[in-house]
């Protein structure tokens, strides 16, 4: 019989790609996950592992037993979850995954309401830029995520996620509340000579933005880069920069700033993703349901 937690340091070794890595993540030293991993290699009978310059390399061995790890996983995500579907309190712990705009539209409301209807339930939330949080999760180190996917830009996708669209907004030129009377903006195309606040090269949101002013015939001044939408609509408001923002931001407290409609009306997606093994745990479900609510009872 295999060691099922040497088996899963094994698995974390695929997904995070280094001895160091998935120490940090497990509260390990690299000294123990190698002699863990030299142990299941015993196990097997079988190498799994071999050298690559300073790094380590799965051989196809243990590619295949990590194809099975993920499936004792799930099975044994499910029976946890029927476990506590038995009990007459929805208890658990539910661990969310979610972006800055929608931690402070969505999540103050939901976590009230979940307090109040399931006091057992604990649920705690972490920050994570979208695409990273969808990996986590997948990888089990969140049980749901709450993301966003920007028009023509697909989300990643990530098998056994669940997935369920929660909303869409729209998203808008934001502008200085008083207009500029040397150069003014009234249009996509007429802030071509402002400078422009926008995420970091990588995010979805920034890839958007990008491709939405080269559409309108320009290559955008870029001279502020942040992944804090509260920094873009300061930049905004004090006159430094134009920027596309969502209109989630806005929500609970008047917009400071001027927004433009785009041509098109582009708009962007939130949904929540969580995996499907763990789909019927009470704790989770509740969450979703409430949040869902949430979000309906707030548009």
């Amino acid at each position: 019989m295999l060691e099922i937690r040497r088996l899963i340091l094994l698995r974390e070794l695929a997904i995070r790609g280094t001895l160091a890595a998935v120490a940090e993540a497990l509260n390990f030293t690299p000294s123990a996950v190698s002699q863990q991993l030299s142990q299941l290699e015993k196990e097997t009978g079988t190498v799994l592992l071999r050298k690559a310059g300073r790094r380590v390399q799965l051989t196809p061995q243990a590619e295949a037993l990590v194809a099975s790890v993920g499936e004792v996983l799930d099975t044994l995500e499910r029976a946890e979850a029927r476990l506590q579907a038995a009990a007459t309190r929805v208890t658990g712990r539910v661990r969310v995954a979610v972006f800055q705009s929608a931690a402070l539209a969505f999540m103050p409301a939901a976590l009230r309401a979940t307090a109040a209807r399931f006091p057992d339930v604990r649920v705690e939330m972490v920050q994570r830029e979208p695409e990273e949080a969808l990996r986590e999760t997948w990888a089990r180190d969140f049980d749901m995520v709450i993301a966003e996917q920007y028009p023509a830009h697909a989300a990643p996708h990530h098998p056994g996620l669940d997935r369920r669209d929660l909303c869409t907004d729209a998203i808008r030129l934001a502008l200085p509340a008083e207009p500029d009377s040397l150069r003014p903006v009234d249009s996509l195309e007429s802030a071509r000579q402002m400078p422009w606040v926008m995420e970091p090269r990588g995010a979805a949101s920034r890839h958007f933005a990008e491709q939405l002013c080269r559409r309108a015939g320009f290559e955008p001044d870029v001279r502020y880069e942040t992944a804090d939408l509260q920094a873009h609509i300061r930049l905004v408001e004090t006159g430094n920069a134009v920027a596309l923002i969502p209109d989630l931001v806005w929500v609970g407290r008047p917009a400071s700033c001027r927004l433009l409609t785009l041509d098109d009306a582009p708009r962007r997606t939130i949904f929540t993703a969580q995996r499907l093994a763990g789909a019927e745990s009470p704790a989770a479900r509740a969450f979703r349901e409430i949040l869902e609510q949430t979000v309906a009872g707030g548009a």
